[in-house]
Protein backbone atom coordinates (compact mmCIF):
# COMPACT_ATOMS: atom_id res chain seq x y z
CA UNK A 1 0.00 0.00 0.00
CA UNK A 2 1.51 3.34 -0.82
CA UNK A 3 1.60 5.93 1.91
CA UNK A 4 3.99 8.67 2.78
CA UNK A 5 5.61 10.29 5.56
CA UNK A 6 5.90 13.63 7.06
CA UNK A 7 10.18 14.07 6.17
CA UNK A 8 9.45 12.59 2.84
CA UNK A 9 6.72 14.97 1.93
CA UNK A 10 9.08 18.03 3.55
CA UNK A 11 12.06 16.77 0.66
CA UNK A 12 9.77 16.35 -1.70
CA UNK A 13 8.14 19.97 -1.01
CA UNK A 14 10.75 22.16 0.45
CA UNK A 15 12.08 23.37 -2.58
CA UNK A 16 8.93 24.25 -4.08
CA UNK A 17 6.77 25.66 -1.61
CA UNK A 18 10.09 27.20 0.49
CA UNK A 19 9.61 25.12 3.55
CA UNK A 20 11.19 25.05 6.91
CA UNK A 21 11.15 23.24 9.86
CA UNK A 22 10.08 24.83 13.02
CA UNK A 23 9.50 21.97 15.25
CA UNK A 24 7.84 18.45 15.91
CA UNK A 25 11.47 17.07 14.47
CA UNK A 26 10.33 13.32 16.14
CA UNK A 27 6.70 13.66 13.85
CA UNK A 28 9.13 13.06 11.13
CA UNK A 29 8.26 9.39 10.69
CA UNK A 30 4.24 9.91 10.70
CA UNK A 31 3.12 9.01 8.09
CA UNK A 32 -0.43 8.36 6.01
CA UNK A 33 -1.41 5.74 3.65
CA UNK A 34 -3.60 5.05 0.71
CA UNK A 35 -6.71 4.50 3.04
CA UNK A 36 -6.48 8.06 3.66
CA UNK A 37 -8.03 8.76 0.66
CA UNK A 38 -11.04 6.96 0.59
CA UNK A 39 -13.02 9.36 2.78
CA UNK A 40 -13.40 13.05 1.82
CA UNK A 41 -13.38 13.84 5.76
CA UNK A 42 -10.78 14.53 6.64
CA UNK A 43 -9.12 15.48 3.51
CA UNK A 44 -5.46 14.86 2.53
CA UNK A 45 -4.70 18.98 2.72
CA UNK A 46 -6.52 21.51 4.56
CA UNK A 47 -7.27 24.80 5.86
CA UNK A 48 -7.21 24.43 10.26
CA UNK A 49 -10.60 22.55 10.87
CA UNK A 50 -11.29 21.49 15.00
CA UNK A 51 -14.45 19.41 13.92
CA UNK A 52 -12.94 17.40 10.82
CA UNK A 53 -9.02 17.77 11.12
CA UNK A 54 -7.12 17.35 7.69
CA UNK A 55 -4.24 15.05 7.30
CA UNK A 56 -2.45 18.27 7.30
CA UNK A 57 -3.24 21.90 8.54
CA UNK A 58 -2.52 24.88 6.77
CA UNK A 59 -2.75 27.97 9.11
CA UNK A 60 -2.76 31.44 7.47
CA UNK A 61 -3.62 35.10 8.72
CA UNK A 62 -7.47 33.91 9.66
CA UNK A 63 -6.33 31.17 11.74
CA UNK A 64 -3.79 32.70 13.87
CA UNK A 65 -6.22 35.83 14.75
CA UNK A 66 -9.05 32.99 15.68
CA UNK A 67 -6.20 31.86 18.02
CA UNK A 68 -4.99 34.96 19.15
CA UNK A 69 -8.90 35.31 19.94
CA UNK A 70 -9.27 33.32 22.50
CA UNK A 71 -8.77 33.11 26.00
CA UNK A 72 -5.32 30.93 27.65
CA UNK A 73 -6.71 27.97 29.02
CA UNK A 74 -9.27 27.57 26.02
CA UNK A 75 -6.48 28.52 23.93
CA UNK A 76 -4.55 26.06 24.88
CA UNK A 77 -6.75 23.04 24.99
CA UNK A 78 -7.65 24.07 21.07
CA UNK A 79 -3.70 23.60 20.41
CA UNK A 80 -3.49 20.46 22.58
CA UNK A 81 -6.57 18.93 20.60
CA UNK A 82 -5.12 20.03 17.46
CA UNK A 83 -1.90 18.00 17.91
CA UNK A 84 -4.02 14.88 19.68
CA UNK A 85 -5.43 14.71 15.85
CA UNK A 86 -2.07 13.53 15.27
CA UNK A 87 -1.93 15.47 11.88
CA UNK A 88 0.75 14.12 9.38
CA UNK A 89 2.14 18.05 9.67
CA UNK A 90 0.88 22.09 10.48
CA UNK A 91 2.04 24.60 7.93
CA UNK A 92 2.55 28.20 8.54
CA UNK A 93 1.56 29.88 5.27
CA UNK A 94 2.85 33.40 4.09
CA UNK A 95 5.57 33.44 6.39
CA UNK A 96 3.66 33.78 9.43
CA UNK A 97 6.02 34.10 12.87
CA UNK A 98 5.43 30.80 14.72
CA UNK A 99 3.45 31.55 18.29
CA UNK A 100 5.96 29.81 20.99
CA UNK A 101 2.92 27.97 22.38
CA UNK A 102 2.01 26.33 19.41
CA UNK A 103 5.97 25.51 18.79
CA UNK A 104 5.66 23.85 22.24
CA UNK A 105 2.33 22.12 21.59
CA UNK A 106 4.19 20.45 17.95
CA UNK A 107 6.92 19.17 20.33
CA UNK A 108 5.16 17.99 22.74
CA UNK A 109 3.01 15.99 20.39
CA UNK A 110 5.70 14.74 18.53
CA UNK A 111 3.96 16.91 15.30
CA UNK A 112 5.90 18.23 12.44
CA UNK A 113 5.82 22.17 12.69
CA UNK A 114 6.65 23.91 9.12
CA UNK A 115 7.06 27.16 7.40
CA UNK A 116 6.42 28.65 4.15
CA UNK A 117 6.20 31.96 2.69
CA UNK A 118 3.46 30.82 0.16
CA UNK A 119 -0.32 32.03 0.57
CA UNK A 120 -2.51 29.78 2.12
CA UNK A 121 -4.20 29.06 -1.13
CA UNK A 122 -1.22 27.73 -3.16
CA UNK A 123 0.17 25.41 -0.45
CA UNK A 124 -3.47 23.70 -0.44
CA UNK A 125 -3.15 23.49 -4.46
CA UNK A 126 0.36 22.08 -3.77
CA UNK A 127 -0.06 19.78 -0.85
CA UNK A 128 -3.64 18.19 -2.49
CA UNK A 129 -2.25 17.01 -5.81
CA UNK A 130 0.79 15.84 -4.59
CA UNK A 131 -0.79 13.59 -1.50
CA UNK A 132 -3.35 12.86 -3.82
CA UNK A 133 -0.81 11.56 -6.46
CA UNK A 134 1.68 9.98 -3.80
CA UNK A 135 -1.03 7.95 -2.12
CA UNK A 136 -3.09 7.16 -5.47
CA UNK A 137 -3.22 3.53 -6.68
CA UNK A 138 0.03 2.63 -8.98
CA UNK A 139 0.53 -0.40 -11.26
CA UNK A 140 3.57 -1.40 -13.43
CA UNK A 141 2.99 -3.31 -16.55
CA UNK A 142 5.37 -4.54 -18.98
CA UNK A 143 5.52 -3.00 -22.48
CA UNK A 144 6.71 0.30 -23.74
CA UNK A 145 4.45 3.39 -23.49
CA UNK A 146 5.15 5.81 -26.59
CA UNK A 147 3.37 8.82 -27.86
CA UNK A 148 1.89 8.52 -30.20
CA UNK A 149 -0.40 11.30 -32.33
CA UNK A 150 -0.03 13.34 -28.72
CA UNK A 151 -2.39 10.10 -27.06
CA UNK A 152 -0.51 7.61 -24.70
CA UNK A 153 -0.10 4.17 -26.18
CA UNK A 154 1.02 1.35 -24.74
CA UNK A 155 2.47 -1.83 -26.65
CA UNK A 156 2.48 -4.82 -25.23
CA UNK A 157 3.29 -8.32 -26.46
CA UNK A 158 5.26 -11.19 -25.51
CA UNK A 159 8.93 -11.46 -25.06
CA UNK A 160 10.71 -11.24 -28.64
CA UNK A 161 7.48 -9.85 -30.83
CA UNK A 162 9.62 -6.69 -31.57
CA UNK A 163 7.74 -3.96 -29.36
CA UNK A 164 11.14 -2.02 -28.82
CA UNK A 165 11.83 -2.39 -32.96
CA UNK A 166 8.71 -0.80 -33.51
CA UNK A 167 9.17 1.90 -30.28
CA UNK A 168 12.43 2.85 -32.25
CA UNK A 169 10.90 3.17 -35.57
CA UNK A 170 7.92 5.08 -34.41
CA UNK A 171 10.86 6.92 -32.58
CA UNK A 172 12.37 7.75 -35.92
CA UNK A 173 8.74 8.61 -37.32
CA UNK A 174 8.59 11.68 -34.98
CA UNK A 175 6.62 9.93 -32.08
CA UNK A 176 8.31 10.08 -28.70
CA UNK A 177 9.39 7.40 -25.84
CA UNK A 178 8.27 7.89 -22.62
CA UNK A 179 9.44 4.07 -20.69
CA UNK A 180 10.57 1.05 -22.40
CA UNK A 181 10.09 -2.26 -20.42
CA UNK A 182 8.29 -1.33 -16.92
CA UNK A 183 6.07 1.85 -17.47
CA UNK A 184 4.32 2.88 -14.30
CA UNK A 185 1.11 3.93 -13.89
CA UNK A 186 -0.97 5.74 -11.33
CA UNK A 187 -4.79 6.88 -11.49
CA UNK A 188 -4.76 10.41 -10.91
CA UNK A 189 -8.30 11.00 -11.51
CA UNK A 190 -11.20 8.19 -11.78
CA UNK A 191 -11.07 7.86 -15.20
CA UNK A 192 -6.95 9.03 -15.61
CA UNK A 193 -3.99 7.07 -15.51
CA UNK A 194 -0.80 8.61 -15.72
CA UNK A 195 1.62 6.94 -17.30
CA UNK A 196 5.37 7.58 -16.31
CA UNK A 197 9.01 6.20 -16.56
CA UNK A 198 11.29 4.83 -13.41
CA UNK A 199 14.36 7.13 -12.98
CA UNK A 200 16.40 4.38 -13.38
CA UNK A 201 14.87 3.47 -16.93
CA UNK A 202 14.65 7.46 -17.97
CA UNK A 203 15.57 7.99 -21.49
CA UNK A 204 16.39 4.48 -21.75
CA UNK A 205 15.25 1.72 -24.88
CA UNK A 206 16.60 -1.64 -24.88
CA UNK A 207 17.23 -3.52 -28.34
CA UNK A 208 18.74 -7.34 -28.64
CA UNK A 209 22.25 -6.93 -30.84
CA UNK A 210 22.33 -2.99 -30.02
CA UNK A 211 22.13 -3.18 -25.81
CA UNK A 212 20.69 0.13 -24.16
CA UNK A 213 20.26 2.89 -26.14
CA UNK A 214 19.90 6.54 -24.94
CA UNK A 215 17.33 7.57 -26.93
CA UNK A 216 17.62 11.43 -25.39
CA UNK A 217 21.33 11.71 -26.81
CA UNK A 218 20.60 9.92 -29.97
CA UNK A 219 17.78 11.54 -30.85
CA UNK A 220 17.56 15.37 -29.11
CA UNK A 221 14.91 16.06 -26.48
CA UNK A 222 11.91 15.89 -28.53
CA UNK A 223 12.04 12.22 -28.70
CA UNK A 224 11.44 11.18 -25.55
CA UNK A 225 8.19 13.06 -22.70
CA UNK A 226 7.85 12.52 -18.98
CA UNK A 227 4.47 10.88 -18.68
CA UNK A 228 1.53 10.62 -20.70
CA UNK A 229 -2.13 9.51 -20.02
CA UNK A 230 -2.29 6.19 -21.46
CA UNK A 231 -5.81 6.07 -24.04
CA UNK A 232 -4.98 2.99 -25.80
CA UNK A 233 -3.03 -0.33 -25.75
CA UNK A 234 -1.50 -1.95 -29.28
CA UNK A 235 -1.05 -5.94 -28.41
CA UNK A 236 1.53 -7.54 -30.38
CA UNK A 237 0.33 -11.09 -31.19
CA UNK A 238 2.21 -13.42 -33.44
CA UNK A 239 -0.30 -15.27 -35.87
CA UNK A 240 0.04 -17.08 -39.27
CA UNK A 241 -1.72 -14.60 -42.17
CA UNK A 242 -3.48 -17.91 -43.53
CA UNK A 243 -5.28 -18.34 -40.21
CA UNK A 244 -9.27 -17.93 -40.16
CA UNK A 245 -10.06 -14.76 -38.85
CA UNK A 246 -13.37 -13.66 -37.50
CA UNK A 247 -15.71 -11.96 -40.33
CA UNK A 248 -16.72 -9.52 -38.13
CA UNK A 249 -13.28 -8.86 -37.06
CA UNK A 250 -12.14 -8.25 -40.44
CA UNK A 251 -14.73 -5.15 -40.37
CA UNK A 252 -14.21 -3.29 -36.92
CA UNK A 253 -10.64 -4.83 -36.25
CA UNK A 254 -9.77 -6.98 -33.31
CA UNK A 255 -11.19 -4.73 -30.55
CA UNK A 256 -11.26 -5.43 -27.22
CA UNK A 257 -10.24 -3.75 -23.77
CA UNK A 258 -8.17 -4.37 -21.01
CA UNK A 259 -8.65 -3.73 -17.05
CA UNK A 260 -5.83 -1.29 -15.78
CA UNK A 261 -6.74 -0.53 -11.86
CA UNK A 262 -10.15 0.57 -12.23
CA UNK A 263 -10.43 1.61 -15.68
CA UNK A 264 -10.89 -0.49 -18.74
CA UNK A 265 -8.46 0.94 -21.73
CA UNK A 266 -9.08 0.18 -25.29
CA UNK A 267 -7.42 -2.26 -27.01
CA UNK A 268 -6.26 -3.12 -30.39
CA UNK A 269 -4.52 -6.35 -30.96
CA UNK A 270 -2.10 -6.53 -34.12
CA UNK A 271 -0.77 -9.97 -35.71
CA UNK A 272 2.84 -10.13 -35.90
CA UNK A 273 4.26 -11.87 -39.54
CA UNK A 274 6.40 -11.34 -42.20
CA UNK A 275 6.22 -7.95 -44.13
CA UNK A 276 3.94 -6.50 -41.93
CA UNK A 277 4.65 -2.67 -41.07
CA UNK A 278 4.09 -2.23 -37.97
CA UNK A 279 5.03 1.26 -37.15
CA UNK A 280 2.21 2.09 -39.96
CA UNK A 281 -0.18 -0.21 -38.31
CA UNK A 282 -0.07 1.33 -34.95
CA UNK A 283 -0.26 5.24 -36.32
CA UNK A 284 -3.37 3.75 -38.24
CA UNK A 285 -4.66 2.53 -34.97
CA UNK A 286 -4.00 5.64 -33.04
CA UNK A 287 -5.38 7.39 -35.56
CA UNK A 288 -8.78 5.35 -35.50
CA UNK A 289 -8.79 5.63 -32.03
CA UNK A 290 -8.71 9.70 -32.26
CA UNK A 291 -11.87 9.28 -34.31
CA UNK A 292 -13.78 7.00 -32.46
CA UNK A 293 -13.56 8.90 -29.33
CA UNK A 294 -15.03 11.88 -31.46
CA UNK A 295 -18.33 9.73 -32.49
CA UNK A 296 -16.81 8.43 -35.74
CA UNK A 297 -16.17 4.73 -36.08
CA UNK A 298 -15.59 3.98 -39.85
CA UNK A 299 -16.79 0.03 -39.33
CA UNK A 300 -19.86 0.90 -37.92
CA UNK A 301 -20.29 3.36 -40.46
CA UNK A 302 -20.18 0.56 -43.11
CA UNK A 303 -22.49 -1.84 -41.32
CA UNK A 304 -24.96 1.11 -40.95
CA UNK A 305 -24.24 1.85 -45.10
CA UNK A 306 -24.62 -2.29 -45.50
CA UNK A 307 -28.25 -2.81 -43.52
CA UNK A 308 -29.50 0.22 -45.72
CA UNK A 309 -28.58 -1.21 -49.22
CA UNK A 310 -30.14 -4.41 -48.30
CA UNK A 311 -33.80 -2.25 -47.14
CA UNK A 312 -33.28 -0.66 -50.39
CA UNK A 313 -33.12 -4.13 -52.12
CA UNK A 314 -31.23 -1.97 -54.62
CA UNK A 315 -28.40 -4.45 -56.12
CA UNK A 316 -27.31 -2.18 -58.96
Amino acid sequence: MNRIAASELFEQLRDRLGLRWLGGKSGGSRYIDASATVSRRPSLAGYLNIIYPNRVQILGTEELNWLDGLDARLRWETLQKIVNFKPLALVLGKGQTCPPDLREAAEDGGTALWSSPRRGHELLSVLQYHLARALAPQITLHGVFMEVYSIGVLITGQSGSGKSELALELITRGHRLIADDVPQFTQIAPDVLDGTCPELLQDLLELRGLGVLNIREMFGDTAVKRNKYLRLIVHLQRLRMDEASDGMARLTGDVGSRRVLDLDVPQITLPVAAGRNLAVLTEAAARLHILRIKGIDPGAAFLARHTQFLQRGDGS
